[in-house]
């Protein structure tokens, strides 16, 4: 990663740093390492507000350069800190959304004379604002899942159940250059690359919150594909996490095994006009609780609100902030207030299920601009025969 952008996102959570008068942040968390370092190292980012930032290495031992000092444990930081010429903080900021309560506690008592207090919030703000290269990152990304997602009716034969298609599609992605890993803000939700859900295992409620369940093919995992025979007149919907280079891009597609009733097709065309009506709305400055509404009012006019966002049941979202992490801000959501401004990125995903047929519906990523939003997944949208 090149530094000036490693230094600009630094800068980033230096200014919110600033309002709040906290002096230096502690970055250990993988993907905030990767946000202001650019990888993940077992180690300790120093942030100070007023002082380069450093990088307190354990593990691996081959990095080195400026800045970057090996240390055996974090105890050892105050005195390393004296030794740089640095001032120990009054006020330091851990990761106290992410971090174990006995991680946190322990690198609170290095600096036994500082005020600590919770900077998730303060980094998690930052990342939620995109650089130019960070949107680059996506459009890259969506160009792969877009390839992968073009090949899927090439694996698809007649008698598969939703298990073995899943691993095909996997394959595909992984081909394409996917990462694998699903990256998740908390410790609530977990999935191994994404879902496909096919008839009527999308109505299954899930525990997480996710858009929708499906039963999964063990209880230690229960959402996504639980192993049915993929039948005629079903509809399947392909939602793989599109993380090619870090970043986790967001699309879903849906196929058909044969023709299936007109309803569907309706269902899945009232979904299209929402997410046409919403990304005309989505502008800087439009709240994000007035384009949940848009969607609400839309599909109950078009008749199909008992089976919007889930059947039995249903998430209270139409859309999530995107970025290293599937579930950033922000939150297209009831009471959500927060306005929309330009860098963020946001996947917007209204979705039906019915009932004896499947799941239908869109995805894509969006991208925030000047003056509303660039579509960051480009792909076919219509119901796909195989």
């Amino acid at each position: 990663m090149l530094q000036p952008e490693l230094k600009l996102r630094r800068d980033k959570i230096r200014a919110l740093m600033a309002q709040q008068e906290i002096d230096a942040a502690l970055i250990t968390c993988n993907v905030n390492l990767i946000y202001t370092y650019g990888r993940v190292v077992s180690g300790y980012l120093y942030l100070p507000l007023n002082a380069p930032a450093r990088l307190f290495i354990k593990r691996p031992n081959n990095i080195e350069g400026e800045h970057i000092h090996p240390i055996r444990k974090p105890e050892q930081l105050p005195e390393l800190l004296k030794e740089y010429g640095l001032p120990l903080p009054a006020k330091l900021m851990l990761e106290g959304d992410e971090l174990s309560y006995t991680e946190y506690t322990r690198l609170a008592a290095c600096f036994p004379e500082a005020t600590v207090v919770n900077g998730t919030p303060v980094i998690r703000k930052a990342r939620s604002i995109k650089t130019n290269i960070e949107i680059e990152m996506f459009r890259r990304s969506g160009a792969a899942h877009t390839k992968a997602y073009e090949q899927i009716p090439s694996v698809y034969q007649p008698g598969m159940t939703d298990r073995q298609l899943s691993i095909e599609i996997e394959r595909l992605m992984r081909l394409e250059g996917c990462l694998g890993i699903f990256r998740i803000f908390g410790q609530s939700m977990e999935i191994f690359m994404g879902s496909l859900l096919a008839g009527d295992n999308a109505t299954a409620p899930a525990p997480y919150d996710f858009a929708l369940g499906g039963e999964g093919l063990d209880p230690s995992i229960p959402i996504g594909a639980n192993g049915a025979m993929l039948q005629p007149g079903q509809s399947l919907m392909v939602d793989m996490g599109g993380n090619f280079n870090g970043y986790m891009g967001d699309m879903s597609r849906v196929f058909s095994i044969g023709k299936l009733p007109e309803r569907a097709y309706a269902a899945h065309q009232t979904c299209l006009e929402i997410q046409e009506a919403v990304t005309e709305k989505a502008k800087p400055g439009a709240v994000c609780e007035d384009l949940y509404n848009t969607a609400i009012d839309m599909v109950t006019k078009a008749g199909f609100a008992d089976y919007f966002m889930g059947a039995g049941q249903k998430a209270k979202f139409i859309g999530h902030g995107i970025g290293l992490e599937i579930n950033e801000a922000p939150v297209l959501a009831p009471r959500m207030k927060q306005e929309l401004e330009p860098g963020m990125v946001f996947a917007l995903e209204p979705k039906i299920v019915l009932p004896g047929i499947g799941p239908l519906g869109i995805e894509n990523s969006w991208a925030v601009t000047a003056d509303g939003v660039e579509k960051l997944t480009l792909c076919k949208e219509e119901i796909i025969e195989m």
